[in-house]
């Protein structure tokens, strides 16, 4: 793709907006998910409380207020970026007749959006002061949701070797599971370059069992597909 392609790309649909926190023009409501998003990750959701918030975003802590109940509902928020670009677009993925397009795709753009989020804010679930909380329980519903749909297109295009060992729910975790790996990329300091973003999409096509040969034939198709689908064509990796 050219430079002038790049600079011209549309995000997709559910991407989660990156908003610096020092971007005194943002939203209010933004500017508070973005801090709050640096202090969670850097300090802790238990060490961090909404006045450190207020005051790193340059409000009164009654303004927070004004937005959000509390740091329940930032972290809700914050955790649902994690899933929802994801599972939004899996209604999309029906218009793809071939099943490994379809995973090919939903795993490289999932990936693209932890990858991209601001503050790797992935990495909170895992957190033990997040964790246990009421709002980690809900995001664990919906990456449930997400796991569901991982591991039905896993079955509808896995090998037998693969469908007859493996139970649908066990193969999306352990197809999310690699998606989900750029997050400790990230972590520890490096970037997620398109070649691994296409690694992962491959990667989750291989779990199921899917030849090499199929697995380049998925990737053509997805290139041809997300252009229809999505009003924009990201670098999928080699053509």
């Amino acid at each position: 793709m050219s430079s002038a392609a790049s600079n011209n790309r549309r995000p997709g649909p559910g991407r989660p907006r990156h908003i610096p926190a020092s971007d005194t023009h943002a939203d209010p409501r933004d500017q508070i998910l973005a801090v709050s998003a640096r202090l969670f990750v850097g300090q802790g959701y238990a060490g961090t409380s909404t006045r450190d918030i207020a005051e790193a975003v340059g409000i009164r802590q009654a303004s927070l207020y004004y937005h959000f109940a509390g740091k329940p509902g930032i972290l809700a928020e914050l955790l649902e970026m994690t899933v929802r670009p994801a599972l939004d677009r899996v209604g999309d993925l029906a218009r793809i007749e071939s099943p490994e397009a379809a995973l090919y795709l939903l795993a490289f753009h999932d990936a693209e959006s932890l990858a991209t989020l601001m503050h790797n804010i992935g990495m909170l679930p895992a957190c033990p002061d997040v964790s246990q909380t009421p709002e980690a329980r809900e995001y664990a519903a919906a990456r449930g949701q997400l796991r569901e749909a991982y591991g039905s297109l896993g079955i509808s295009c896995g090998s037998q070797a693969v469908t007859d060992t493996v139970a649908m729910l066990q193969l999306g975790e352990l197809i999310l599971n690699a998606v989900e790996s750029v997050i400790g990329t990230r972590a520890s300091g490096d970037t997620v370059t398109n070649k691994e973003l296409h690694g992962v999409a491959v990667s989750s096509l291989r779990i199921c069992g899917v030849p090499q040969a199929q697995i380049e034939v998925a990737a053509k198709v997805a290139v041809a597909a997300v252009g229809q689908m999505w009003l924009c064509q990201p670098d999928l990796g080699p053509r």
